[in-house]
């Protein structure tokens, strides 16, 4: 039987902020970031060295890019220049685009299962801001397969996404004006539930439902094929750390009320877009790995969407959380806009998405998006949220994508029961 992982604490940067604009580097990034979840989660540097005296510890860095936002490699060794706690500790970087730190987590709960470590830090970053938004959308283009994907397109990603709408209006049949109606108001909960968030990037912004409906206008311009800026996530710079520790250790510091990872998916689909639309004829799912990932979840937890209350998932696009709504099963696939025209997905429904305001509100520093929401579902489940608290939450599930939903991964996180 694995062992436990539990979900000791953590902390995000405010996604608002500019570093390089601060004269701030990755340095300045990564020891803010850790100090404060250290802060949150009771653990101090001295407790790191005694752990690595005991080989019980070890760091897990999740970054997409910084080979070119930043020009620099070897992500993991750089911890030891946040402090000499961390001389000696195991630390390594791990990539896998915008699931870059999903990844770092699922190599972090695998080390605690079994039994090789008590704790596990993991942290996600990246600093985007470095660069322009045409040099930086270039370089976000290696997330797909750049030769054939990326090289020489303005924008790859937005024009990918729009291609995913179109593709879901050509399965289903969808009424064009519905599905892109249901998009508008998916944009305008994200950008709705961030202004609650104190660490939103948008928290100031405005979006109203008639501004995101209006796409292809002076004030939203399209960006790629029908979707327009307002569809679209942030260009962001941030960390997020979530710290997960062993029962062992839990038993040993006489810890109660945290959370476990209750279980995970893990699924790759095909690297081309036009090839995962071509798998995907045979499933009722536009991305039936995306799905299959989920139902992996659900299956390792003994819990299904019924047991769900609260999720948090990969908004880059309003078109990546539409085709979300019925991979995690709550509609058919094709009846998505049921659940944004009901009111079950916003904040004050049933099944609440991104009340953090995810990725388009909260903002996409893509290798820490997949330790953000981890750590927004822990807030949830420790009920620790604050203004974007959801009401009695004991479960909440995360989704989150590399490229073109070519990796996926799910995790749920729950009260431990």
């Amino acid at each position: 039987m694995k062992e436990k992982v539990y979900i000791l604490g953590g902390a995000q940067t405010d996604f608002e902020r500019n570093w390089t604009k601060e004269g701030k580097n990755m340095i300045a990034l990564l020891r803010e970031a850790i100090s404060d979840g250290f802060k949150n989660a009771g653990v101090t540097y001295d407790d790191v060295i005694s752990l690595n005296q005991q080989n019980r510890v070890a760091c897990f860095v999740g970054n997409f890019i910084a080979e070119k936002f930043v020009d620099q490699g070897h992500l993991g060794a750089f911890l030891t220049e946040i402090d000499p706690s961390f001389y000696g500790v195991p630390s390594a970087r791990y990539e896998a685009a915008c699931a870059s730190s999903s990844v770092a987590i699922d190599a972090a709960q695998a080390k605690i299962q079994t039994g090789d470590y008590d704790m596990a830090i993991v942290v996600g970053w990246e600093l985007m801001k470095t660069v322009n938004s045409k040099i930086g959308g270039d370089y976000l283009g290696r997330a797909a397969w750049y030769e054939k994907e990326g090289k020489d397109i303005d924008l790859p990603f937005p024009k990918l996404f729009g291609r995913l709408a179109d593709e879901m209006l050509k399965k289903y049949q969808t009424d064009e004006n519905r599905m892109m109606d249901a998009l508008a108001r998916i944009s305008v909960i994200n950008y709705s539930n961030a202004k609650r968030n104190p660490l939103a990037q948008t928290r100031k912004w405005f979006m109203s439902y008639e501004q995101a409906r209006n796409r292809g206008t002076q004030t939203n311009p399209l960006v790629g094929g029908k979707l327009a800026n307002s569809d679209c996530s942030q260009i962001t710079d941030g960390a997020a750390v979530v710290i997960l520790v062993s029962e062992r250790y839990i038993n040993q510091h006489g810890i109660h009320g945290k959370p476990i990872i209750k279980g995970y998916g893990h699924r790759t689909a095909p690297m081309l877009f036009d090839e995962k639309m071509a798998d995907n004829a045979g499933s009722d799912f536009i991305l039936p790995w995306t799905r299959q990932a989920v139902l992996d979840a659900y299956n390792m937890s003994g819990l299904t969407v019924d047991d769900i209350n609260v999720f948090e998932t990969h908004d880059c696009f309003t078109s990546s959380e539409y085709a979300a709504i019925s991979a995690f099963g709550l509609t058919a696939p094709g009846k998505e806009y049921e659940a944004v025209e009901s009111g079950l997905i916003a904040f004050d429904g049933n099944k609440p998405i991104n009340p953090s305001g995810g990725l388009i509100g909260c903002g996409h520093p893509v290798g820490a998006s997949g330790s953000r929401m981890l750590l927004d579902l822990y807030k949830q489940v420790t009920g620790t949220a604050g203004g974007y608290q959801v009401s009695n939450v004991k479960n909440g599930i995360m989704l989150n994508i590399g490229g073109s939903a070519t990796t996926n991964y799910v995790f749920i996180v729950g009260e431990d029961n």
